[in-house]
């Protein structure tokens, strides 16, 4: 009788400390903990990888419709452009000639070549509404020789990565603007 109720204690202690011997055992254990840290950290770490391609991507893309802008500007600048009478889609083919495969140059780029009075009256405000659509009126007017003109060029970059905001599927406005005076041409 005293051998049954010891082995019954003895049962009884060993169900009890069976479970912290176990988790003292997997705690001390390590051999997963790599596994997990990774777990953890993956996605801030995925995350702020793509966050800094996109803006790379974004800066890149700026600096091209930049070069791009002013190369083509220089069409109407030097009277190129008057005198084999370009309109806006031969002058938009001018641009997108000089940018290669980051933009829809097709469908999203956009022209506004405009003259001005004096540089003081230039418009170079942002060409969006209220709502912070783009403009649709927008024009091309290269000038004649002496004529101050303003070429923007245009494009909404889609946004991808976004982290903690909104603004994941929008799209963010490239703009490159170009101002001078036209040279004297015959």
């Amino acid at each position: 009788m005293f051998e049954q109720i010891g082995t019954k204690l003895l049962a009884f202690r060993w169900k009890r400390i069976l479970p912290t011997v176990t988790i003292r055992r997997l705690v001390r254990r390590e051999d997963g903990s790599t596994a997990v840290e990774f777990g953890l950290l993956a996605m801030p770490f995925f995350g702020l990888m793509f966050a800094i391609i996109e803006t790379a991507l974004v800066f890149f893309a700026g600096q091209t419709l930049e070069t791009a802008t002013a190369d083509a500007a220089r069409l109407i600048m030097t009277g190129q452009a008057q005198t084999q009478s370009f309109d806006k889609a031969k002058f938009k083919e001018s641009v997108c000639a000089r940018i290669y495969g980051l933009f829809d140059c097709a469908n999203g780029v956009k022209i506004d070549v405009r003259t001005a009075p004096n540089f003081a009256a230039a418009d170079l405000k942002r060409p969006l509404d209220a709502d912070g659509k783009l403009l649709t009126d927008l024009l091309f007017q290269p000038g004649n020789a002496g004529d101050i003109v303003i070429v923007r060029v245009m494009y909404e970059w889609p946004i991808y990565v976004a982290m903690l905001s909104d603004m994941a599927g929008r799209k963010r406005l490239l703009m490159a603007t170009a101002a001078f005076r036209n040279e004297p041409y015959q």
